[in-house]
């Protein structure tokens, strides 16, 4: 290229990027907001790819129909058809559906609520929602009437796309001002009501109308704009309307897909399964930024995916890049292991030669080796290419967790069989990832370093060098709705955000996350919990019950410790045997003698031990999820105490103490009854 053309760009760029600090300073003047019409400062960065101009979801999706128009977008299937739709084509929906809602009354920053099983028409109907100028909020489908009824109030929806029957029934449940049509896109209407459409109805509903309204509002829209809304729950009280830009899903998408090595389907297109929650941001950027970023083809699993189909999705689809969250490489490792049992002695000499081989070799690599033995070449061909081809992970380069922690026994099992499962790390506030493992550079149990033009700072380290971990980039976002408190304590004035979790680096700058600040439990399958509520509920619906502790991190069920009312020692503040008078009264209405906790603990009382069932069958009937839901609970042999170590000074639960010490009765909740059914991925 000439000197002249590097100069003509240079003074580009320059210009480019003064244009968008001018842009995103006025009339945006701050790095948050918590208005639905507010604009935020950019943080533009005058090199690399933090200075990439600032682009709104259309011009993104305006690009990708240019790079790959003609190309597979989405796959559908219909019974043992996959029906395919091009680039050109999901863009030509994505404008048919804003068209529809423009015509149904979507007011500009106004939501549109999605609830319903990932699918064609959800992507469709969150791009659709954001060209009309609203926003896109997903809902979790196992979200309570309740639940749904104050994400719709508090992102002001005038629209709600449901999946079905089910779905729409949780919608009539309650009034909703604001709300003007209900759409459903699966199966038949079982009633006919006024402004309830079918899916086809509603995208022939603005056909006639002229593009010019919809062009209007998508060139008002701005990358410092807000066009997403993900719902993130709390310690306590209600979820937060987390507010995403364009510019934070558009450039969130490219740096990451460019930092884990994505390519663009002109070069070798790149083939994803969509069947992780759609509400959550991870699923969103993996199965509908990321691909349109790249021109990746995205494929639907079945509803049924979690509870078994998605092996057999896996297996035709045969995917590029694969993300699952701990409780799907669990379910896969623990399907392996049963099957792995019932096989030939010889079988099981040669899977645990392959297995200690791959191990070693795998952790050699990790640490920079880069010969492979013989013996590992001899074991790939044996096995390792067999039980990737099995589990139609032959074509994935590309295997990812995150959403929760996952344990180290896991990650070392697939590790053995020559799965390397990067470890990713992010936020809702981060619009997904902050951290990423890669291939060259991960290791077992740390979530990799921060993705090219993110930053990572440890504040207030201890003497461990760990501290809360606070993330700054162009992906933070731009505030809770109607949350300025919240949002004020999220953010930091020099634009740092707060993550709550507790970390430190290596001295290779490789993250390990150390806790959390915050109480919230993180199931295995990727929901955030917390535990608050839930155990106030219980206290309340058994009045014997003193103290209530939830536990659930990293695994497949909540389960709860409870203690029993008894009398304390006043002099050494420690728990008696005995029973208070409230208990005693409690147990006689019961028709129960039990004066004493030892009578009653160990299932020695089954009057007693039947009300505590039943009072958390009547808190789980509440649940707003099912993951929220307490499987198991267990009477501990004395209540908590400040003496006893569970309590701190002002009588607050101290969580990890008490997981530590009854570590052995949590253990026992979750011993696992080996399945034997045949597929790795059913319950």
């Amino acid at each position: 290229m000439h000197e002249g053309n590097l100069n003509a760009r240079h003074y580009i760029d320059t210009f480019l990027f003064l244009f968008y600090s001018i842009l995103a300073s006025s009339p945006a003047s701050g790095l948050w907001t918590t208005r639905r019409d507010g604009e935020v400062k950019l943080r533009l960065e005058q090199q690399g790819i933090g200075s990439e101009t600032p682009k709104t979801v259309h011009e993104l999706f305006q690009e990708a129909v240019k790079k790959y128009g003609d190309y597979f977008a989405l796959a559908s299937k219909k019974g043992d058809k996959w029906i395919k739709q091009t680039y050109k084509q999901y863009y030509e929906e994505c404008r048919k559906a804003a068209k529809s809602f423009i015509k149904l009354g979507l007011e500009r920053f106004h939501g549109v609520g999605i609830l319903g099983f990932n699918s064609a028409e959800w992507f469709i109907a969150d791009i659709g929602a954001i060209l009309a100028g609203g926003f896109a909020v997903g809902i979790y489908t196992t979200n309570s009437p309740e639940a749904c009824q104050y994400v719709a109030e508090n992102c002001g929806a005038n629209i709600l796309v449901v999946e079905n029957h089910k779905q729409l029934e949780k919608i009539l449940e309650h009034k909703l001002p604001l709300l003007k049509a209900i759409i459903q896109y699966n199966g038949e209407l079982k009633e006919k009501r006024p402004n309830l459409y079918t899916w086809s109805e509603f995208m022939s509903l603005g056909s006639d109308d002229p593009d010019s309204q919809l062009d209007k509002i998508i060139e008002s829209q701005k990358p410092n704009q807000c066009c997403t809304l993900i719902y993130t729950s709390g310690t306590t009280g209600q979820p937060k309307g987390v507010m995403l830009s364009h510019d934070n899903i558009t450039w969130t998408s490219l740096s990451a897909g460019r930092y884990v090595g994505l390519t663009e389907a002109t070069k070798q297109q790149e083939l994803v399964i969509s069947y992780l929650p759609l509400s959550h941001i991870a699923a969103q950027m993996i199965d509908i930024w990321l691909p349109i970023t790249f021109g990746a083809q995205v494929f639907f699993a079945q509803p049924d995916a979690l509870k078994g189909s998605l092996i057999d999705t896996l297996r035709e689809v045969r995917p590029t890049a694969f993300m699952g969250v701990p409780r799907v490489w669990e379910k896969i490792q623990e399907k392996m292991k049963s099957v792995g049992a019932k096989s030939s002695a010889l079988r099981r000499k040669v899977a645990a030669w392959a297995k200690e081989v791959g191990l070693q070799t795998n952790l050699k690599r990790m640490n920079g080796a880069s010969e492979l033995p013989v013996n590992f070449r001899l074991a790939r061909q044996l096995v390792y290419k067999k039980v990737r081809k099995g589990l139609g992970l032959d074509r994935c380069t590309k295997c990812y967790t995150g959403a929760a922690p996952i344990t180290r026994e896991t990650l070392e099992f697939f590790l053995s069989l020559d799965i390397p499962v990067y470890e990713l790390y992010g936020m809702s506030e981060s619009c997904g990832p902050h951290t990423i493992s890669l291939p060259d550079a991960f290791r077992i149990t740390s979530c990799g370093k921060e993705i090219t033009g993110c930053r990572t700072m440890i504040y207030k380290p201890d003497s461990d060098g760990s501290g809360e971990i606070c993330f700054s980039g162009r992906h933070i976002f731009m505030g809770y709705l109607n949350m300025e408190d919240k949002t004020k304590e999220a953010i930091h004035e020099e634009g740092w955000l707060h993550s709550g979790d507790l970390g430190k680096h290596d001295r290779n700058g490789f993250l390990y996350i150390t806790g959390r600040i915050k109480e919230l439990i993180i199931t295995a399958g990727g929901e955030n919990i917390p535990p608050v509520p839930i155990e106030d509920a219980v206290k309340e619906a058994v009045p014997i019950i003193s103290n209530a502790m939830v536990v659930g991190d990293k695994a497949k069920f909540l389960a709860m410790l409870l203690t029993l009312k008894c009398t304390v020692n006043e002099e050494t503040g420690e728990p008696q045997d005995d029973l208070t008078p409230e208990a005693i009264a409690y147990c006689l209405k019961l028709g129960s003698k039990a004066t004493k906790v030892s009578d009653i603990v160990g299932g020695k009382d089954k009057a007693v031990e039947a009300a505590i069932q039943k009072g958390i069958a009547l808190v789980n009937e509440k649940a707003i999820s099912n993951a929220q839901k307490v499987q198991k609970w267990v009477l501990l042999e004395k209540d908590f105490s400040i003496a006893g170590g569970e309590l701190g000074p002002t009588m607050k639960l101290k969580r990890p103490v008490v997981a530590k010490m009854y570590k052995e009765q949590i253990d026992q909740l979750y011993t696992d009854v080996a399945t034997t059914s045949a597929n790795p991925l059913s319950k």
